[in-house]
This record gives C-alpha cells, sequence and structure tokens, in this order.
C-alpha cells in the first residue's frame, strides 16, 4: 500500500461516542486530520446482529477510502467485536487498521496489578467475550467480569448526563452483584467516557478508571510513527459525517468534541 502523511484519519462509530477518541486525537495529534463518521441512522449498534454490524462497518469503510485515508480506527467497541477480522480480511492490503479494544488489552497486560476487572458495554460487545478471550490469551491471571448496561449508550444519546435520572441508572448498573468487587473497570464503549466523573463518584473514586479513547489516541500515535505516517502540519479543516442528520445530534455532538464541529449528512445505504 501506498500511503502519506498528509491523508487524514479516518474515524467511525455508532453515534457521537467516538468524538471522545476524536478528541483525544486531536489533543495528542493536533497536526493529524480527521473524516469522522457517526452511523445515526443505524444507533445502536449494540443491539444490532453481528451479520448487520459488519455490513455497515464495510461500507463506512469503504467510503473512508474513497476520502483517501491512510488508517481507518473502528472507535466502537460493538464494531471492533464483531467486524474487525472482517475489515482486516478485504481492507488491510489498502489501509491500515485499528480497533478500539486491543489498545485497552495491552494496556490492561502492561498494569501491575489490575485486580479484578470489571468491563462493561453494550449487548452486543459484552455478548461476544472479546475482552475476556483477549486479556485470557495476554494475561490468563487477571479475573475478568463483564456486565452489559445497554440503556448506557441512548441515556447519553439522549443529553441525560450529571442528573437524577443517569445518577439512578448508573447506580442501577454498578450496584449489580456481578461487578461488585472490581479493583478496575473498563468502559467497554467509547460513548462512556462522558459520564466517567459520575461512574468514579458513584465508587467514591476508590476503582480505577479505564479510558479507552486517550489509550486509542496514544497507541495510533505509535502506529502511525512505526509506518512513517505522522503528519507534520494540518492543511485541512476534520470532516464530520453521520448517517441521520437532526438538530439535538449537533448540540451534543458539540458536548463530546468540545467545540461546534460542521456535520454533513451522508446517506451511504440509498
Amino acid at each position: 500500500m501506498q500511503l502519506s502523511p498528509e491523508q487524514a484519519i479516518g474515524i467511525f462509530d455508532s453515534g457521537v461516542g467516538g468524538l471522545t477518541v476524536a478528541a483525544a486525537i486531536r489533543n495528542l495529534l493536533p497536526a493529524e486530520r480527521m473524516i469522522y463518521f457517526g452511523d445515526t441512522a443505524h444507533l445502536p449498534y449494540g443491539d444490532k446482529s453481528a451479520d448487520a454490524i459488519r455490513y455497515y462497518s464495510v461500507k463506512i469503510t469503504e467510503f473512508l477510502l474513497e476520502m483517501g485515508c491512510k488508517l481507518i480506527l473502528v472507535a466502537c467497541n460493538t464494531a471492533s467485536a464483531s467486524a474487525f477480522d472482517a475489515l482486516k480480511e478485504k481492507f488491510e492490503d489498502r489501509v491500515l487498521l485499528l480497533n478500539v479494544i486491543d489498545p485497552v488489552i495491552n494496556y490492561l497486560a502492561e498494569m501491575k496489578d489490575p485486580g479484578i476487572v470489571g468491563v462493561i458495554g453494550t449487548k452486543g460487545t459484552i455478548n461476544s467475550g472479546t475482552y475476556e478471550k483477549k486479556l485470557r490469551e495476554r494475561k490468563p491471571e487477571i479475573r475478568t467480569v463483564s456486565m452489559p448496561t445497554p440503556l448506557l449508550v441512548p441515556m447519553i444519546e439522549e443529553g441525560f448526563i450529571y442528573d437524577d435520572i443517569s445518577n439512578a441508572i448508573i447506580r442501577a448498573y454498578l450496584s449489580d452483584e456481578r461487578i461488585k468487587d472490581i479493583h478496575t473497570l473498563v468502559l467497554g464503549c467509547t460513548h462512556y467516557p462522558i459520564i466517567k466523573n459520575q461512574i468514579s463518584k458513584y465508587y467514591n473514586f476508590g476503582v480505577e478508571i479505564i479510558d479507552s479513547s486517550r489509550i486509542m489516541a496514544a497507541e495510533l500515535g505509535e502506529k502511525l510513527e512505526s509506518h512513517g505516517l505522522l503528519a507534520r502540519k494540518r492543511e485541512k479543516d476534520h470532516e464530520f459525517y453521520v448517517s441521520d442528520y437532526t438538530e439535538y445530534f449537533r448540540k451534543i455532538s458539540g458536548m463530546f468534541f468540545e467545540e461546534n464541529i460542521g456535520l454533513k449528512l451522508k446517506d451511504l445505504w440509498r
């Protein structure tokens, strides 16, 4: 494959959650240009079949390739679990590929003593068993427990954060016996960093919370550097696309990315 540092990084997610990763990349690698695609027409991915998620992921990857991306980051845990192997088989000879799960596994495996590791995420991510399987392969002595938290994504997408509703939902999930005695908690969805402080507060800041967005940005930088593809200067603006547009989504995306962004509608399924 012939790639150049000036090409953009492609990022996709089922909605606005991947913007937490995009914001971390902007802060760590300000010279990089990003093209983001939020598949809001099919949100959430967590309750979709693996076949459907693979289909959506392939179509989005093809679009990002048409946009000239040098690396495509699957900034969605569910798509990373269900579609990443299919994307590698189809596209790895044309573009660099990175998912959002492997960097977290690497981080956990290198921790001195993570204790009991809890993982929360969508039904699709948790039911796939990807985190447990990959961590067992890397460091089998680490005990992992996981639990689906399907209401968190729609709660966040609807703007229920830092209020009584979100606190009640978070409390109901985190008080579950399955993750009662954990020492480390993996936020297994890129939406969840927006409520990281609420989660930390529930545990009285006594549990280490693993935020994949920062870990992901660091590993992405290392991957680009190892291939000689780190950008020196950003010449063009970032671009943000969604498959279904609402004014409310524009507002909440600004909250995730912490600045106003220009969203463009792109329906890949017509």
